[in-house]
């Protein structure tokens, strides 16, 4: 939020108490998370979800929190503010925190975009929507930054995600459905892993089984980061090179990773198939030995047409039809005829 801030030169755009107001609800937004989502507050009637109505559980409680913080001595920064400004402090705190809720997502990015073409620094309500919107950018701003710096934490966040999961099957809850869309087996006590556990539905973006991180990013930058980042770009395009080109660069990243996954997949794929046919070409040879074996056959060998004439040398019988003359024919050449046959075996 600083970098935007600073970046963007917002104290001269819109004021150092609006710049105060984004800075601390920054701090602020996500003070005591729990780590389970507001679907899954809804769904399992956590105590957030039923004080706060089922209406942004978290953030009213991180909100909640964050003034209940500052009402102590040494933590209450907003004492010397007048109660003109406190009030806008306080209210500009609020709708700032409650914007990260995710749910409401569209809905703000929505409105943003139909004031761009003739945005008014001096129209409170125009403020108010680049404030929502760039507490937004600095909420979900992890892709902009290096690669070495952004990777550890996306796997914290899919990590969360998939004890959700868990956490919901455990306790047979609904899954939790997000605004936007690494593979293992072992069962883990992990967001989405504990709602296998407690028999909860999964969220379908939190399921270790179905969701890798590059297909996930991708979804994410593509869907969701990007269209956000560049409406706020249009407005303040100083921000282009610091936080839109480095988010299109992961996309790029995360789209290659995305296509080496797939192409893996299919080879081993291919490989089980090949492996099955092999398999399939074995068993089918061994069924054959085992037939000959049965027959009492050589493997390897044919069986004997009916008729076939035998190799080797002559037997008694064909030694004395060679003598006498073939018994059964009256044929004068049949002597010759067997002889002939027998001298070509002789051979």
């Amino acid at each position: 939020m600083y970098g935007i801030i600073w970046l963007a030169d917002m104290q001269e755009l819109l004021g150092d108490l609006e710049c105060f107001i984004m800075l601390v609800s920054a701090i602020c937004h996500d003070l005591d998370h729990p780590g389970y989502n507001n679907s899954y507050q809804v769904n399992a009637k956590t105590e957030l979800a039923l004080r706060y109505n089922d209406i942004s559980p978290l953030e009213n409680h991180h909100c909640s929190v964050a003034f209940q913080l500052m009402e102590k001595p040494h933590c209450n920064i907003l004492k010397n503010l007048g109660p003109e400004k406190y009030k806008k402090a306080r209210e500009g705190m609020i709708f700032c925190i409650l914007a990260t809720d995710m749910a409401k997502h569209n809905e703000i990015l929505n409105q943003f975009k139909s004031l761009l073409p003739n945005f008014d620094y001096s129209n409170s309500d125009h403020v108010n929507q680049l404030m929502k919107v760039s507490i937004k950018v600095a909420d979900i701003s992890n892709e902009a930054r290096p690669m070495d710096v952004s990777e550890p934490w996306i796997d914290c966040l899919l990590q969360e995600f998939f004890n959700q999961r868990s956490l919901e099957q455990l306790e047979g809850l609904p899954s939790s459905t997000p605004p936007y869309t690494p593979s293992s087996t072992h069962l883990d006590v992990t967001k989405s892993d504990m709602e296998k556990l407690e028999g909860l539905p999964i969220s379908p973006f939190m399921d270790r089984e179905k969701v890798s991180k590059s297909s996930s990013q991708t979804g994410f930058i593509q869907f969701v980061l990007l269209p956000l980042f560049e409406s706020l770009g249009q407005l303040l395009p100083k921000l282009e090179p610091h936080i839109i080109m480095p988010v299109r660069k992961a996309l790029e990243y995360y789209s290659d990773m995305t296509k080496a996954m797939e192409e893996e997949k299919r080879r081993k794929e291919e490989q089980k198939q090949n492996s099955k046919e092999e398999l399939k070409n074995i068993t089918k040879e061994n069924g054959t030995l085992s037939l000959q074996k049965q027959n009492g056959q050589p493997p390897n060998t044919r069986v004997p047409s009916p008729g076939a004439i035998s190799t080797g040398s002559n037997s008694a019988k064909e030694r004395k039809i060679l003598k006498s003359g073939n018994p059964h024919s009256n044929n004068p050449h049949s002597n010759q005829s067997i002889v002939g046959k027998t001298n070509i075996k002789a051979k």
